[in-house]
Order: C-alpha cells, then sequence, then structure tokens
C-alpha cells in the first residue's frame, strides 16, 4: 500500500518540534519545506520540519514523538523471541540495531537455555514505528544517530 506524507498545520509543526513559525515560514519560501493550503491554513510536511528540527536544535531520538508514545516501557527488558512476537520484526533486525547502538540492553538473563540479552523495550518500540512508517524492506529507516534517516531527494513514492 502507498505511504502519504503527513502534513501538519504549520502553528501545530511549530510548537510539536518547537521551531518558530517564522523560521517555518521561511523554509516554506525558500522552498526547503513542502507545503500546501487547506481551507486557507497552511500545511507542512512533518518529515521535513523534524528534519530541519534535527538539524538546528540537534535532536535525539528520545526527544522524539515518536519515542515519546513509548517512553513509559524505558528500561524495561524485553527478550529477542518476545520482541519477534509481540512487534514482528525480524530477529536480525533487532540484533542489527542493537550492533549499530540504536537498541540498548538493559540486562541478560540466564536459565537452563543459556545467556539471553534483554533489550530496552521503548527502543524496540521506537524502532517498529519508524520502521512500520518507513515502508518496508530494503530501505534505510535510521541514521548514524538513531534518528529516523531523510531523504535527500524527499520521501519516495510507489
Amino acid at each position: 500500500m502507498l505511504t502519504l506524507p503527513t502534513f501538519l498545520p504549520l502553528s501545530e509543526a511549530a510548537r510539536k518540534y518547537g521551531l518558530d513559525e517564522t523560521r517555518l515560514r521561511q523554509l516554506v519560501e525558500t522552498g526547503k519545506i513542502r507545503a500546501g493550503t487547506v481551507t486557507g491554513e497552511v500545511i507542512v510536511s512533518e518529515e521535513e520540519v523534524r528534519g530541519e528540527a534535527i538539524q538546528e536544535k540537534g535532536l535525539r531520538k528520545e526527544d522524539l514523538p515518536e519515542y515519546q508514545k513509548h517512553a513509559h516501557l524505558k528500561g524495561k527488558g524485553i527478550s529477542l523471541s518476545k520482541a519477534v512476537e509481540k512487534y514482528g520484526l525480524n530477529p536480525s533486525t533487532i540484533f542489527r540495531w542493537y550492533k549499530k547502538g540504536i537498541i540498548a540492553e538493559v540486562g541478560r538473563e540466564v536459565d537452563l537455555g543459556g545467556e539471553r540479552i534483554l533489550y530496552d523495550e521503548a527502543d524496540i518500540a521506537y524502532c517498529h514505528e519508524v520502521h512500520r512508517r518507513a515502508g518496508g524492506q530494503g530501505r534505510r529507516v535510521f541514521d548514524k544517530n538513531g534518528l529516523p534517516h531523510q531523504a535527500k531527494t524527499g520521501p519516495l513514492v510507489t
């Protein structure tokens, strides 16, 4: 299914990402952020506003709304098998994100089967949400800082 970009009213985008409305209007006028109007109100691309906020403010993944939705899970450990079952992610994908430092380890668990890593469930839930929004297999999901990857040419349309 086609993943459509999300647009927000300019004032809401400014509030949500902590940017000045005047600055956002300048970015619209220079073409750095896609915009439109709906019933006289200016709407802007949420993905592009988020990218600007990350650049201007040096945001961390923990500062993003996608992470904040799952912040209550921070520090709660989840095993790989339970994460796969609960979030429907590929185990090798989860492990790759762990190796890159996007998913944190909160501990280890030892039983008769051996030792297993317990991953931070807030990180897993955040990764799941960003991965789902990115649109599937074969797409870059995160940048080197664990933030959603921002395509240089804008979102792909299929």
